[in-house]
């Protein structure tokens, strides 16, 4: 079994049951792939988008899974495609979005995946729930404390 640090994210529909979906549909994928822990949920500001849009609701879990890093992508990317996300313009308002942001043991650079993801320490929307599940702000040997220091993390609101 293998650590994943899952970041979740939607500002389309039924914000809260969009999240709750997606959570269930990672449990239900084959590998025994098991939530173990999760962060509050955070209401946040739209960070770089293109166009107009409401806030979003973004969280962060951890997973134990039996699927290897490129597994647990697809199938993260299958339950985007399941629940409606559909990928027509960069950071487009999403009905969900599910990032894989680090994988217990790897390091991963290709043009399909990247773990850790390249975005982790440019987005106080993850570190911030991160930062809660974790307050050391270090997980699977990735430190991210001294980004955390620096991002500016007015406008994100701890819901629940």
């Amino acid at each position: 079994m293998k650590k994943a640090i899952i970041a979740l994210g939607t500002n389309l529909g039924h914000r809260w049951e969009n999240l709750s979906k997606a959570i269930r549909a990672l449990e239900f994928l084959p590998g025994s792939t098991t939530v173990v822990a999760s962060s509050h949920i955070y209401e946040t500001e739209p960070f770089e988008v293109p166009d107009e849009q409401n806030k979003y609701l973004n969280m962060c879990i951890v997973v134990m899974t039996e699927l290897s890093a490129r597994a647990l992508l697809g199938a993260c990317l299958g339950i985007e495609a399941a629940m409606g996300r559909t990928r027509t313009i960069k950071n487009a308002a999403r009905v969900i979005d599910i990032d894989l942001l680090l994988y217990e043991g790897e390091e991963i650079r290709s043009e399909e995946l990247n773990v850790p993801h390249p975005e982790i320490r440019n987005r106080a929307f993850v570190m911030v729930p991160l930062a809660e599940m974790f307050p050391e702000k270090k997980v699977l040997d990735y430190d991210f404390s001294a980004a955390y220091q620096r991002i500016d993390k007015s406008g994100i609101e701890r819901l629940g």
